[in-house]
């Protein structure tokens, strides 16, 4: 009677220490609070963190080393990855577009990848990207330089006029022959703007100055470039403003032949998206007077990183300009680049910022801006 007295007493004394622990296991997580079930990897708000989230771009046919537009944004996304600790080919990555034919097959292969956000660094992506979008309304998509109703897709847009209204005014303040060029590379909205704002800002310093416009019908096409340059620059055109992707090498492979050839002879060209001055650079001299800097680097990382921390601006057209710091004039080449083009810049840039100045981006804008001169 005693032994089984006291293993009914051992039993009830182990039961009751089972319901105190399960009640005291039950505390602990209701203690730990709002963080109690949220585990390594998952953020408030159903935001991913950076170990879940991941992004890839896909380039027009100028390449991810085109020393310009598709280049400027792969470096924005390399400059996320590092931030975020993501490994390249994993957390961020790019699609190479050899002909526009690649575009649509890049876009899919990289949703297939699950990817996060992906992309369309040009508008001659914009049909691909939006037939893609359609059918894949889960994934999120960014359209660099057009604008886009799909839902799924932001559309990530510049104020070029702007910065080529400044390049204009740097044009014609350096001019020695009061004759300067523009480069364009596919004929289109887009580029007109830089076209349009470049004219306006050389004919506010100079109305009677000579602009030579011409397009090499690619953004690839750097013997193109190059053969329009020699053209140019043999007809005393001595500075050329590029907007023209790869096509640009050429003009700078251009002008850096006669300055070889002629150490003496003054010839320049205005870089375009990012900063250029290392293209221009031969020996001790550079032909860069400086570059129209369009910062897609910043764009594709901020939106990115909205994205990631689940403010994804899809439907929204996100526009950037001077007043964002997203477009500026380089100030690279010291020599070049004196004090009194620096300061009669500077002068038109707070015009432009104040509202006293609305740069033409179309050429009914520019028609009407010339009259107004």
């Amino acid at each position: 009677m005693k032994n089984r007295r006291f293993l009914l007493i051992l039993a009830l004394l182990l039961s009751i220490g089972f319901v105190l622990a399960a009640c005291g296991s039950s505390d602990d997580g209701e203690s730990s609070g709002d963080g109690g079930d949220s585990g390594e990897g998952s953020t408030e708000g159903g935001e991913e963190s950076s170990e879940d989230f991941s992004v890839a771009m896909v380039t027009d046919v100028g390449g991810v080393d085109d020393k310009s537009f598709n280049q400027s944004s792969w470096e924005g996304l390399q400059a996320f990855g590092e931030e975020n600790g993501l490994e390249e080919g994993e957390g961020y990555d790019y699609a190479q577009s050899d002909s526009e034919g690649d575009y649509t097959t890049n876009i899919s292969r990289l949703v297939r990848q699950d990817y996060d956000l992906i992309y369309g660094i040009g508008y001659l992506l914009q049909p691909a990207l939006e037939e893609v979008a359609e059918q894949n309304p889960d994934t999120n998509f960014g359209l660099v330089d057009s604008v886009s109703e799909v839902e799924n897709i932001v559309s990530i847009t510049f104020k070029e006029q702007e910065g080529s209204f400044l390049a204009g005014v740097a044009a014609a303040l350096k001019t020695e022959t009061d004759k300067i060029g523009f480069v364009g590379g596919e004929d289109g909205s887009l580029i007109r703007k830089f076209e349009s704002g470049y004219v306006a800002g050389a004919k506010s310093i100079n109305p009677d100055i000579e602009i030579d416009i011409q397009y090499a019908e690619s953004f690839a096409a750097a013997d193109r470039g190059k053969l329009i340059a020699s053209n140019m620059y043999n007809n005393d055109i001595d500075v050329i403003y590029h907007a023209s992707g790869a096509t640009g090498n050429g003009v700078f492979a251009q002008a850096k032949d006669i300055k070889q050839n002629n150490p003496d002879e003054n010839v320049w060209v205005i870089g375009v998206d990012r900063d250029q001055h290392e293209e221009g650079a031969i020996g001790d001299d550079n032909v860069t007077l400086t570059s129209m800097v369009k910062r897609v680097d910043v764009a594709v990382n901020e939106i990115a990183t909205q994205t990631m921390e689940g403010d994804f601006p899809g439907g929204e057209v996100v526009e950037y300009g001077l007043e964002d710091e997203a477009i500026s004039i380089a100030q690279t080449n010291e020599d070049a680049m004196t004090e009194d083009i620096l300061s009669e810049i500077e002068s038109w840039k707070e015009q432009i910022s104040n509202g006293d100045i609305t740069v033409p981006s179309t050429d009914e804008e520019l028609e009407e801006y010339e009259s107004s001169l």
